[in-house]
């Protein structure tokens, strides 16, 4: 499996069984990242971490405070892809991290950023 990651009209495979996704929220300023899965049945969201709580960031059922993080293991289905807002004028761009290295998302206003498992 391989990470398809369409942006601003370029489609990127990038060779990775999982990515984090992180970016900070534009209400709070305080940073969120999610780790996921790539499988055959679409992305998996294996845990959250969020640095704080507050507008629409609460964290999740079974949230343990780890090194002034929120961290839980999110109990929802697979989803075969991730869509993005690219709208330019928030706090910060998102960013996706993988083995191979990470890369900013919806940095300038945009189509919304797609992300999806595919083949290589």
């Amino acid at each position: 499996m391989a990470l398809c990651v369409i942006a601003a009209g370029k489609t990127t495979a990038i060779t990775a069984a999982a990515f984090t996704l992180s970016w900070t929220h534009s209400v709070e300023k305080t940073e969120w990242l999610e780790n996921w899965r790539v499988t055959p049945a679409g992305l998996e969201l294996t845990e959250a971490r969020v640095k704080g709580s507050g507008a629409g960031m609460d964290p999740g059922e079974g949230a343990r405070l780890e090194d002034g993080w929120w961290v839980w293991s999110p109990d929802g289905p697979m989803v075969p892809e991730l869509v993005l807002a690219a709208s330019g004028a928030t706090l910060s761009a998102w960013r996706l991290c993988h083995a191979g290295g990470c890369m900013e998302l919806g940095s300038k206003a945009g189509k919304p950023v797609r992300i999806s498992g595919c083949e290589r």
